[in-house]
């Protein structure tokens, strides 16, 4: 039997206007930030799967939904979820601060044209 478990969270992040490559680069961060955090805990060959899913939904607001399902061997000695979960968490840390770049340039752009 394998050590495979996923979980799934939903980040609000309240900027309803990015432009799409915006869009891109925001999931991208958070994917990439994922990625290097799980393997940062595990070796390469310690992991026999890992997908990492996002979902931007634009609504009132703006949605990322994060989706990590990682599967180790059975016999390996580590909490999945407890690695996900603060591989999740650096990924929303990564978004804020990216998310605050943005805001602040959106300043600055306000400020000169003005």
């Amino acid at each position: 039997m394998d050590g495979g478990r996923g979980g799934k969270r939903v980040i609000h992040i309240g900027l309803p206007e990015l432009s799409e490559e915006q869009l891109i680069d925001i999931g991208e961060l958070a994917q990439e930030t994922i990625i290097k955090e799980v393997f940062d805990a595990l070796n390469r060959s310690d992991v026999k799967d890992i997908e990492v899913t996002m979902r931007i939904n634009r609504e009132d607001t703006l949605n990322l939904e994060v989706e990590v399902y990682l599967e180790v061997p059975i016999f390996l000695k580590v909490d999945v979820d407890e690695l996900i979960e603060k591989a999740v968490e650096k990924a929303y840390e990564a978004v804020e601060s990216k998310l605050r770049e943005i805001a602040y340039e959106r300043q600055n752009q306000a400020q000169t044209l003005s």
